[in-house]
């Protein structure tokens, strides 16, 4: 019994350290103790609490949602926009096991554990926005297959898992457990393949919710294509914010990014933003008019943002060839286009419904806690990321 006790302490404590081991990454000069670090984890201790306290006393307690507006800033922008964020995972990894595009290889393990902890935050934000948070399982053993609402669900649960599966090999590569390693990698092209569709459906399948609500969603953003209009511009965000960390990680950990790999991501921005532009004019000219637009005050002004700044700017600015070079501009571009994103989804899921609700006498800006919240989940995202970067081969192009 001694012995045994002794020799599964040493495997704990072997496998500990090598976890804990960060040669791979020392060249990256990657601190954790830092006054960043002390804020993140403070944003995470103060949302912990945020969480412990909604679900003892309620969401009408710690939110300022109501029945006219149930769903507020955990949906449109912790849901709608961290998956939305997420989708460079999906287009990565097609692009790299289905499509055997290899110089995209040195991004893949950044962008799917992006994509990964982007899935995490819309996961925690529906567990916390339900009205009975510990019921969350019942979707996994009760299906109702005709409910939107249930394959939003089960995607989550499914794509999630698709994600941390496809992240484990860089877990088993430093735990030198090579045989799980190789298993997972004989079966990575399947893996990737079932989340590109996992994904595809989801992304379209968050803007299919919102079809229930035609009479309570602004006409600017309501029509029968508003899912493939969801999925063209997480397609293009999921681009961007690809480009947008990679350039990022490149200059806080000290490594050089790939320029052929943001040109050729660039373009594809070019690509799927001119796609998107196109669907949002035609959506306007044959659906509510430019008579509508003109009239409809802030949403009208949301509206152009959104468009404008999102979409156009940054078709704009990345359209030659010349500037697909450049890694400002494919930076500054990369920017407008997740904010427009974003601003989309809020506008979808806050700012278009705010007419209805306020004819009903409701109205709604998010709680502290809600905002708390928020950010502390964004905080453990970032926080998550920079361990795995410091203690996991993350940027395998990097290490000599």
């Amino acid at each position: 019994m001694i012995d045994f006790t002794r020799y599964a302490g040493a495997r704990v404590g072997g496998t500990i350290n090598r976890l804990l081991d960060d040669s791979h990454s020392r060249h990256l000069g990657i601190k954790l103790d830092t006054p960043f670090t002390r804020l993140l984890v403070a944003l995470i201790v103060v949302a912990f609490a945020v969480a412990v306290y909604r679900i003892a006393f309620g969401l009408g307690a710690s939110t300022n949602m109501t029945d006219y507006w149930p769903w507020g800033l955990w949906i449109s922008f912790d849901v709608l926009g961290g998956v939305a964020m997420a989708a460079g995972g999906f287009i990565i990894a097609a692009m790299v096991y289905i499509l055997n595009m290899k110089k995209y290889k040195c991004i893949a393990r950044a962008a799917i554990l992006n994509a990964f902890f982007g899935y995490l935050l819309a996961a925690m934000s529906i567990c916390l926005d339900i009205g009975r948070s510990f019921v969350i399982w019942h979707p996994l053993v009760m299906w109702q297959v005709n409910s939107i609402m249930f394959i939003v669900a089960i995607h989550v649960v499914l794509y999630t898992t698709t994600l941390g599966t496809e992240s484990s090999p860089m877990v088993f590569e430093k735990l030198g457990w090579s045989r799980a390693m190789g298993r997972v990698n004989r079966c990575m092209v399947g893996i990737a393949l079932f989340g590109v569709l996992l994904s595809l459906l989801h992304q379209s399948s968050l803007g299919a919710v919102y079809l229930i609500a035609p009479s309570k969603l602004s006409p600017l953003w309501y029509g029968h294509y508003i899912p493939y209009m969801f999925l063209v511009s997480a397609i293009m965000m999921g681009l961007a914010m690809v480009c947008f960390e990679t350039i990022l990680t490149g200059k806080v950990f000290n490594h050089n990014p790939p320029r052929d790999v943001l040109e050729g991501l660039a373009r594809g921005v070019v690509m799927m933003g001119s796609l998107y532009l196109v669907m949002k004019l035609i959506h306007l000219f044959t659906g509510p008019g430019v008579g509508y637009l003109l009239s409809s005050g802030l949403l009208g002004v949301l509206y152009l943002l959104e468009v404008v700044v999102g979409v156009a700017i940054p078709v704009v600015l990345l359209v030659r060839k010349e500037s697909r070079k450049n890694l400002d501009t494919i930076f500054v571009a990369s920017i407008l286009v997740v904010l427009g994103v974003l601003l989309n989804r809020l506008n979808v899921g806050v700012f278009g419904m705010s007419s209805y609700a306020n004819r009903m006498g409701a109205d709604y800006f998010p709680s502290a806690m809600e905002l708390l919240l928020t950010m502390g989940m964004i905080a453990f995202a970032i926080l998550g990321f920079k361990l795995c970067a410091k203690y996991l081969n993350l940027f395998p192009e990097t290490h000599h």
